[in-house]
């Protein structure tokens, strides 16, 4: 078994509380779709780095992943994480993948998800799962992650964003 390694996202956090943060990304994302109009969706950070709208497909696909992470682990005990490679996700996205599609399905799952949270008892929070790249965690820490993703991702934006 792994131990535990630390969360990379959540330190993205700092104080601030992964729930709220996750509450907050669809209304940002759909106000960066607009900042960024169309040409702004096809810059990307830096050469070979993804575009705007890559990254907000990335979004609609993690948040897919996260839908099944949460799910699973409060049916399973110690629930092991399926990880994914992120760049042969990415690699689908191409020219037919819409930014305003990727930023629909990314809320209406989003929503769902905190729908969940809302009905998620707190002792469930301390739940044990593991992640095999990453050691052993807690439901919390899937929500953390969520939290810290979204605000890495967000920063890429609205500095693509200007």
């Amino acid at each position: 078994m792994a131990t535990a390694v630390a969360n990379p996202y959540a330190t993205q956090l700092g104080n601030r509380n992964a729930r709220e943060v996750i509450a907050e990304t669809p209304h940002k994302l759909h106000g960066l779709l607009e900042k960024l109009g169309p040409s702004g969706l096809e810059r990307s950070l830096a050469p070979g780095k993804w575009s705007a709208r890559m990254i907000l497909c990335h979004l609609a696909d993690c948040e897919i992943a996260f839908a099944f992470r949460l799910r699973q682990a409060l049916a399973e005990p110690k629930h092991v994480i399926q990880p994914f490679d992120q760049d042969a996700w990415a690699r689908s996205y191409g020219e037919l993948f819409s930014a305003r599609e990727a930023v629909n399905l990314f809320s209406a799952i989003r929503g769902w998800n905190l729908t969940l949270l809302d009905s998620t008892p707190a002792a469930a929070l301390s739940k044990p799962v593991n992640h095999p790249e990453r050691g052993d965690m807690t439901f919390q820490t899937i929500v953390e992650t969520m939290g810290g993703h979204d605000l890495n991702h967000l920063r890429q934006l609205e500095t693509l964003a200007g």
